[in-house]
């Protein structure tokens, strides 16, 4: 009787908990991962402590990957250009097992983990292995063919790059990450899948096993970002979340004032700004005096602006009083402003000698 008399109420506990789950889930997506942590999916699941352990302690075993077929992958659609390859297709690659990769030159968890998706082409190129590079960009800056084959030579890439400047390859694999993985077997199913960074081994691994081939992969799980503590910061007003309290995105222009103490993963601008839907730009004001700053509290090791301008100005990096770095910004592309061996609570501080600077976002690493 007693469990009869309460069941309604334990049945709407349950009703809710469910509906608040489905909540939490909805709310984890991002368009850009935040610090290289992917989402949990059946091929990359968090590897525990243990198993780390386990798998640097034996370099030797195969890890044996559980394949899910996800059906046959989306033909390459809507796009652009291509770059070191004429134009390919899906269909036309049957046979042969074909990483997707998605990226695009500025977001630096993508940058990340270029130097391992270079090695797995260049290691088994030969052996019926192919990836495609499907830079789907980010800012506007980034649709210039011009600038994605300067990052082609910077990153030394030599697999084809397709450009996805209107998202159709994007939208066609329903992605929502930079950077993406799908792998896709000889029949041209996806059967694996991995976003963010991180489990290079186990990638690696994959693609072994989908050759055929009787190799372990390394284990090797990239830098570790445990220390991190700020998240990735955009300057445009589509997406403007930690510019100080005391400040508000002018898209006229105005003067503002730093004080100089901004909380905790919160940036202050000083001079004359003007914002935009994708990035902050320091004008001339009418008073025609130029130069301005960003004052910054993060916490990390190392620092990355995404950032132009439209002719080379110099900035300052000045951290916790002291002048540490110079950097010329001219072109489109990710700046290192700041780099440490450790990771702590700092005040950062951009100072630009002139006008023409445009920010796109701050990163962490």
């Amino acid at each position: 009787m007693g469990i009869k008399k309460y069941l309604p109420y334990i049945l709407l506990l349950i009703a809710l908990f469910i509906v608040a789950g489905f909540y939490i889930d909805k709310q984890s997506g991002h368009n850009k991962l935040m610090l290289g942590t992917p989402p949990e999916t059946a091929n990359n699941p968090p590897a525990t402590a243990d198993q780390t352990k386990a798998s640097t302690q034996n370099q030797t075993t195969i890890e044996k990957i559980k394949f899910q077929n996800l059906g046959p992958a989306p033909e390459l659609t809507g796009i652009d250009h291509w770059l070191n390859s004429d134009p390919l297709t899906i269909k036309g690659l049957k046979g042969k097992v074909v990483l997707i990769d998605f990226w695009t030159y500025t977001c630096i968890n993508c940058v990340r983990t270029l130097p391992y998706v270079t090695k797995w082409y260049d290691t088994y190129k030969d052996k019926g292995f192919v990836i495609i590079g499907v830079h789907t960009p980010e800012f506007g800056f980034e649709k210039d063919t011009n600038n994605v084959a300067d990052a082609i030579k910077h990153f030394n890439i030599h697999y084809p790059v397709a450009q996805d400047n209107e998202y159709a390859t994007w939208n066609a694999y329903n992605n929502q990450y930079w950077p993406a993985e799908y792998l896709i077997d000889k029949n041209g199913n996806i059967v694996y899948t991995h976003f963010g960074e991180g489990q290079y081994d186990h990638t690696e691994n994959a693609i072994l096993q989908l050759l055929g081939m009787d190799d372990a992969a390394k284990p090797e799980n990239g830098q570790d970002l445990s220390q991190v503590k700020s998240p990735e910061m955009y300057f445009g007003t589509e997406r403007l979340e930690y510019l100080g309290s005391s400040q508000a995105a002018s898209t006229q222009g105005k003067f503002y004032t730093t004080t100089g103490k901004p909380a905790l993963n919160n940036f202050e601008m000083q001079g004359y700004w003007q914002f935009s839907p994708d990035h902050a730009a320091l004008v001339n004001n009418p008073k025609g005096e130029s130069g301005g700053q960003i004052v910054l509290r993060f916490h990390s090791s190392k620092v990355y602006m995404v950032a132009k301008s439209q002719k080379p100005i110099t900035i300052t990096t000045i951290v916790d009083g002291k002048n540490v770095k110079t950097t010329e910004i001219f072109k489109s592309q990710l700046y290192t402003v700041f780099e440490s061996d450790t990771s702590e609570e700092r005040t950062l501080i951009i100072d630009a000698s002139g006008s023409g600077l445009e920010v796109f976002t701050f990163t962490f690493g």
